[in-house]
């Protein structure tokens, strides 16, 4: 083999390989982005939750206690 074909075929090696890497390249930001907006959708449900339970607390806090005994306060049954 001639020298020009070595280098012509190492030039094309090389060119294959960056388009290679230009690809995965390509793929990663693709993958870190369609992550990134998966991040982003579960912070928005979590904020989502967070207010609805905090909401819930706060309901229970302010509800009238129940004019039902609890079960300390309840007579035993007539056999004891």
């Amino acid at each position: 083999m001639s020298q020009s074909t070595n280098t012509t075929q190492s030039a094309n090696e090389l060119e294959d390989r960056i388009v290679d890497l230009e690809s995965k390249v390509a793929f990663q930001d693709h993958t870190i982005e369609s992550l990134n907006d998966s991040v982003a959708q579960q912070q928005r449900q979590i904020e989502q939750l967070t207010f609805k339970l905090n909401h819930v607390v706060e309901r229970l806090k302010s509800m009238q206690p129940s004019n039902i005994a609890s079960q300390d306060e309840e007579a035993p049954p007539p056999h004891y």
